[in-house]
């Protein structure tokens, strides 16, 4: 029998209900429908993850990520009109707090080199994009890079050999912008075009046609054509 004295027990309060967080919203681009569609399926296999834009190529994952709240775009490198490595540059610029990652079939040097000063903060194959890309994708988040091994041991190579010959990289000689207006214009884009394109004047285009034509020493589209290629801009 309890003692009347006593006050009763208090009634334990349950815990605050704690919301699931938000999926990560991530803008997908890839210039081929079954490898998005793939990678989609990919990707939404995870509760956390939720693939809210997709774009066909550069210039469409910019535009994308205009009107859409995006947390993380996922870009492949060879894509029209702006690759992944100019849509980067651009996307970094439009949107800084943007996490980016480059999902590649490209296991190369350059590529990578180029990706991480573009801005991105990972460095996927696809080769096993159904065994890194999610991880990635939560490591980007947890705004830590994501490189496959080779990457990493390609980046320390790297590092000890400017060490050791005491050399930097020497600074490109074209501008990113230039390189974009290139990489159209070797398309085969009018320059009304290239103009919508890149949200810029028709005047700003021509300017940088002739900066292109006169930094490079050439004459023509066609001798510009063949830049892009060598350059690995466009595919011959």
């Amino acid at each position: 029998m309890s003692d009347p004295a006593q006050p009763p027990e208090p009634t334990p309060v349950p815990a605050p209900f704690a919301a699931p967080a938000p999926p990560i919203r991530i803008l997908l681009a890839d210039d081929h429908a079954l490898v998005r569609r793939g990678v989609r399926l990919i990707l939404e296999r995870e509760p956390d993850l939720q693939v809210v834009a997709e774009a066909g190529d550069g210039a469409e994952a910019v535009e994308a990520a205009r009107g859409t709240e995006v947390d993380l775009a996922v870009l492949d490198i060879a894509m029209p009109r702006l690759t992944g490595l100019q849509a980067t540059r651009e996307l970094a610029a439009l949107k800084p707090g943007l996490r980016i990652l480059m999902l590649t079939m490209h296991d190369n040097e350059q590529y990578l080199f180029q990706a991480l000063k573009a801005g991105a903060c990972g460095y996927v194959l696809k080769s096993v994009a159904d065994r890194d890309l999610v991880a990635a994708c939560r490591a980007a988040m947890r705004n830590e890079p994501f490189l496959y091994p080779g990457a990493v041991t390609a980046l320390i190579r790297n590092y000890l050999d400017r060490v050791r010959h005491g050399e930097e990289n020497p600074d490109q000689l074209l501008t990113p912008r230039e390189e974009e207006v290139l990489k159209l214009v070797a398309e085969g884009h009018s320059s009304k075009d290239i103009a919508e394109i890149l949200f810029i004047s028709v005047k700003t285009v021509h300017r940088h046609r002739a900066n292109l034509l006169h930094k490079l020493g050439l004459r023509d589209r066609l001798e510009l054509t063949r830049y892009a290629i060598r350059a690995g801009l466009i595919e011959p």
